[in-house]
């Protein structure tokens, strides 16, 4: 059987910290948008989304 992605999603106070943070950590932006709220960095795998609020299909 093959899965599809895993992700985990965090909520965050600073968005822009968080996106600092993980770039130090080897991540690089992969999908989102900060004037949004939300980012996706990502290194190889898995996937890693945090967010200043919760997401529509969440709440």
């Amino acid at each position: 059987m093959q899965l599809g992605a895993f992700s985990i999603s965090l909520t965050v106070k600073d968005i822009a910290a968080s996106a600092a943070f993980y770039e130090k950590l080897g991540f690089i932006s992969f999908g989102g948008d900060i004037i949004q709220n939300w980012l996706i960095p990502r290194t190889a795998r898995p996937l890693l989304a945090s967010s200043r609020g919760c997401l529509r299909r969440t709440c």
